[in-house]
């Protein structure tokens, strides 16, 4: 495989975790630590998680096709390939299974506030699960890079 893949390859990884990081921990709480209306905060905080899965969807189709192309089926027995399969499996289940219950959730309680409504339990409890799994795919990001430091040393 030529530079350019092995670049692009460290430059997805690197952008995937970077990304996870950076909105899910410092970009969101500011969000809500900064405006007043959580709604909005809640609202901005979403479409940045959007974007997010959306990277990590790309990231992770390239990540796993350079490691299948470079390596062939051996990619298959490497702590790399399976920690990217993990994280978009995270990624897909957060995406498009809890996210839409999560807005179905806003739905039902508008005109009211999600948290001022009877659906208020049911909407904690999936943001709660929401939180756990990104939590789950951060702490993946970390041993992803981490292998990546090893393979190339």
């Amino acid at each position: 495989m030529g530079r350019l893949a092995d670049y692009l390859f460290a430059i997805a990884a690197t952008l995937w975790v970077g990304v996870l990081w950076a909105i899910g921990y410092v970009v969101a709480p500011t969000l809500f630590h900064t405006l007043s209306d959580r709604s909005l905060a809640g609202s901005l905080a979403g479409q940045f998680f959007r974007i997010v899965a959306w990277i990590g969807m790309g990231c992770a189709a390239y990540l796993l096709i350079y490691l299948l192309v470079r390596e062939g089926a051996r990619a298959l027995k490497a702590a790399v390939f399976w920690l990217v399969v993990a994280m978009l499996l995270l990624v897909l289940a957060g995406h498009f299974g809890i996210t839409p219950i999560i807005a179905k959730l806003r739905a039902e309680a508008f005109p009211r506030e999600v948290m001022e409504s009877v659906v208020r339990d049911r909407f904690v409890a999936w943001h709660g699960i929401s939180s756990v799994l990104y939590l789950i795919q951060s702490a993946l990001g970390i041993a992803l890079v981490t292998q990546l430091f090893k393979r190339q040393a």
